[in-house]
């Protein structure tokens, strides 16, 4: 990931479940594993938990 993510950035998903939504990053955290997690917030108000990984900054 060359842009580092951080809370209220515009994302999509590229890779995993929820590939190909897109929202507002929220909640942030590195686990116990080393793994960064975010939520996303997507417009319609339904949000999701992916690995940080499967995200790209994406100008809205």
């Amino acid at each position: 990931m060359e842009e580092q993510l951080k809370n209220g950035d515009f994302c999509k998903v590229i890779a995993g479940t929820h590939k190909g939504k897109e929202g507002i990053v929220q909640d942030l955290k590195t686990s116990k594993t080393g793994y960064i997690t975010i939520t996303v917030k997507q417009d319609n108000g339904i949000r999701f938990k992916t690995l940080c990984k499967n995200v790209l900054k994406h100008d809205s």
